[in-house]
């Protein structure tokens, strides 16, 4: 026989949609780490991309932004789309434009606008640039930063131009290309992008060896996004989650 039962229903809390790259290895464990106990619920959906990273396959992301936002819950809070050279190359206006097709109510972010907003909100206006990206795919996001009034004064990368590859980059070997892009230079922060480069395990560590604050792509983007859906009081890696 079968029995009613009553059900019961646990109140709406603060939820985040996550567009990750279907190459994609780092983003999903560093917010993993960060939201575990914060009672966020971090939902992830994945957008097919190229494995080879050069401004012409980013951009043909656009065409899939809709659909892939769609497979998030209508009631998402916040959706970010995690691809900083995708973002600068399709343009955060258009990126919000193409998601909003879908989920209308949500408010969405990006990592090359929240890197501009944390380095903003750290009074950084001179920075080191370390990234994984061949030379025509840092350019745009240099370009970008440049006119929001963001120097970069001095850059160094991995030259690594397939995707997969970048998220086999030791947390070491980006710790050591920051001190020495550092190196006897005048900067106020240092911006290690690509959300596919991990970093939170020595975030800290280098932010107190140099003196200088670190932002990630990872790290400034969920920032934003909690930031964005009024979350408060999260710990995260380095001086950004502590403004």
């Amino acid at each position: 026989m079968s029995q009613p039962l009553t059900p019961e229903f646990d109140p709406p809390g603060p939820t985040l949609g996550l567009i990750v790259l279907s190459t994609d290895e780092s983003l999903e464990p560093e917010a993993a780490s960060l939201l575990a106990c914060s009672g966020t619920r971090l939902l992830h959906t994945r957008i097919p991309s190229q494995d080879n990273v050069t401004p012409e396959t980013l951009a043909t992301m656009s065409r899939d932004l809709p659909r892939t936002a769609a497979l998030l819950p209508a009631h998402v809070d916040v959706i970010g789309y995690g691809c900083t050279s995708g973002a600068t190359v399709i343009g955060p206006e258009r990126v919000a434009t193409l998601v909003h097709s879908t989920v209308p109510s949500a408010r969405v972010t990006n990592p090359i606008t929240a890197v501009e907003a944390a380095l903003t909100a750290l009074e950084a206006r001179r920075i080191a640039y370390v990234s994984p990206y061949v030379a025509s795919v840092t350019a745009p996001m240099r370009e970008h930063l440049a006119r929001a009034g963001i120097e970069t004064v001095c850059e160094g990368s991995f030259n690594v131009g397939h995707d997969p590859n970048v998220a086999r980059i030791t947390e070491a070997a980006v710790a050591a290309g920051i001190r020495r892009v550092t190196e006897g230079q005048d900067v106020d922060a240092v911006f290690v992008s690509c959300t596919n480069l991990r970093s939170f395990g020595v975030i800290d560590a280098i932010e107190a060896e140099l003196g200088l604050p670190v932002v990630s792509s990872n790290q400034a983007l969920l920032w934003d996004m909690l930031r964005l859906a009024h979350v408060d009081g999260i710990a995260g890696p380095g001086r950004l989650f502590e403004l």
